[in-house]
């Protein structure tokens, strides 16, 4: 049985496929142990660590990720790898507990930074003004 799952976080998204197999994660068609910094690879395996890593070695996830910057592909991929992980498994408890560990495991986190207006040096900031 094949599952595909997305991921988003700021301007990044993963499409993950989730297969049965022996437990092979990819990112970009790169072994997920070579992803730097180490930060980042922690945070895509997450979801093996409150799952249990006995559930790993079942299934092959192949993920490809574009857009945003280093932390937010880790959070879109973390995102997908859970959501797959679930839909693969389609077991209620694991989503439980997934949701009890941090809600973004599941569900998208839509948040986008505001874009720079004129009169300002930012999106809300106004130049400042003075009369003397």
């Amino acid at each position: 049985m094949v599952t595909n799952t997305s991921g988003k976080k700021k301007t990044a998204v993963a499409r993950a496929t989730v297969s049965d197999g022996e437990g092979r994660v990819r990112v970009n068609a790169q072994p997920v142990e070579l992803v730097e910094p180490e930060m980042s690879r922690l945070k895509m395996l997450e979801p093996f660590r409150i799952a249990g890593d006995e559930l790993r070695d079942g299934v092959d996830i192949d993920v490809r990720v574009e857009g945003g910057g280093i932390s937010g592909q880790a959070d879109a991929v973390r995102t997908a790898i859970a959501r797959g992980i679930v839909q693969h498994t389609n077991d209620a408890e694991l989503r439980d507990a997934f949701m009890s560990f941090d809600r973004s495991l599941l569900v998208n986190d839509v948040r986008q930074s505001e874009s720079k207006k004129w009169g300002g040096p930012g999106a809300r900031a106004r130049y400042q003004k003075s009369y003397r």
